[in-house]
């Protein structure tokens, strides 16, 4: 059985317009019933279309267009639709390929926006990571009020920088360069990262602005663009197992840090992944939540702190350790945690007065194959604490850690020993569901 004739042609175009086309693109456009696009590319081929040719502005109004080619189809007409660049490079293909199936969709691609800005820069691009900021307005990023999450539309920018250290972004005239030089100084990022503007490519205008700090970033530049993103040097730091000291912390110490060695097990416990959404209840200095951030490098911390100064310090902590993925609210816990997508994974290091109250809560939104830690140093909430699993019949397990620490005396070493802590970690019965 013959192929099914594809009646949508997703067609790339840059600016340079009707003469960057192919033949075949030229002909697609000179024989379809429909042209779908963006008022800016559809001002690029208007004056070559038919009389008859029906245009549709797509600005808008996406969720329109497979509507648009499924009418035309309808009427045995073909449709095309015009994207900047490469349309399977965060463009519309991807979409229409999924609503209407891979044998009605013709690509042509044209160059690449950010194949240009290589190009002109002489930048190889094998190893960057593409992200997009191509949308609604996300906003400045203010990391370390509320915090930001994955919402922020500058979010995937961020953390690809986190991962990789070469970057390349589709921007957008809202998201511009300006907004992610200073959404990276916000994250604490400094010296070490160099912007690259490529703007208006294929135009009579265009222009580069190669090698920019990021304060140099923070300006205007001309619409449309793309970025590339450089950050020199390596990162020297553990992934997680932090000695105390290098995090800022209540003085005098009054134990409102989860000790490495408690901290360590803890983690194990959680049993984190890459991609885990993790909830830190009583965050503290923030030691906990922001070690899980690094072990979650592709998920997301939600952290609460009722006392003022601790929540400021786990400010300042996420900004030394550049934790991107780390949303701190100061309050106390339940309050705002209705707001939180359902974690993987939770701890809790202090609660407020509230312990029964928020482990029954978080049995009910973790995830069935989740797990809840908590850390007591007193014998109450231990017992509270367990005798409210038993009762939820959660299934639950405890582990009492006590660790020593040598210390010199004289010309010798002892052992101090530190707290024993109890170690409750807690997973959700399937009976119960």
């Amino acid at each position: 059985m013959p192929e099914r004739e594809p009646y949508c042609t997703v067609m790339g175009i840059l600016d340079d317009g009707w003469a960057g086309l192919s033949d075949a693109a030229r002909h697609r456009l000179g024989t379809a019933g429909v042209v779908i696009g963006a008022g800016r590319t559809l001002a690029l081929v208007r004056p070559h279309l038919r009389a008859v040719t029906a245009i549709h502005d797509m600005g808008g109004a996406l969720g329109k267009v497979p509507c648009w080619i499924g009418a035309a189809a309808a009427q045995g007409q073909t449709a095309v639709v015009l994207a900047t660049g490469d349309p399977l490079c965060h463009g519309i293909a991807a979409l229409l390929v999924s609503k209407l199936g891979a044998d009605s969709v013709e690509v042509l691609p044209a160059p690449s926006t950010l194949q240009l800005a290589f190009a002109r820069l002489k930048r190889p691009w094998q190893d960057y990571r593409i992200v997009s900021c191509h949308g609604a307005d996300a906003g400045e990023w203010n990391a370390w009020g509320p915090g930001v999450t994955p919402a922020h539309g500058l979010y995937p920018i961020v953390r690809a920088l986190a991962e990789h250290p070469r970057v390349a972004v589709f921007t957008s005239p809202e998201n511009g360069p300006d907004r992610i030089a200073r959404a990276l100084l916000a994250a604490g990022y400094g010296e070490e990262v160099r912007l690259s503007v490529a703007a208006r490519l294929a135009q009579a205008d265009e222009a580069l602005f190669p090698d920019l700090t990021l304060a140099a970033a923070a300006q205007s530049f001309p619409d449309p663009n793309v970025v590339l993103i450089e950050r020199s040097g390596t990162e020297h730091r553990a992934i997680f197992g932090f000695d105390d000291g290098e995090y800022i912390q209540r003085q005098p110490e009054k134990g409102l840090i989860t000790k490495l060695e408690v901290r360590a097990v803890s983690l194990a416990k959680l049993g984190l992944r890459p991609d885990s959404i993790v909830w830190d209840i009583g965050a503290g200095s923030g030691s906990v939540g922001l070690e899980a951030s690094r072990l979650a490098r592709h998920g997301h911390v939600w952290a609460i702190e009722k006392n003022a100064g601790d929540a400021a310090n786990a400010r300042d902590n996420a900004r030394r350790l550049k934790a991107s993925n780390y949303t701190l609210a100061e309050g106390r816990a339940p309050a705002g945690l209705e707001a939180w997508p359902d974690p993987d994974a939770a701890f809790i290091g202090g609660s407020g007065g509230e312990l029964a109250q928020l482990i029954k809560l978080i049995l009910k939104r973790l995830k069935l194959d989740g797990r809840l830690v908590m850390n007591f140093v007193a014998l109450e909430n231990l017992t509270a604490a367990t005798a409210t699993l038993t009762a939820a019949n959660a299934i639950w397990e405890v582990v009492q850690l006590q660790a020593s620490r040598s210390q010199p005396i004289l010309d010798m070493h002892r052992l101090a020993a530190q707290n024993p802590v109890w170690i409750v970690t807690a997973r959700k019965n399937p009976e119960n569901v």
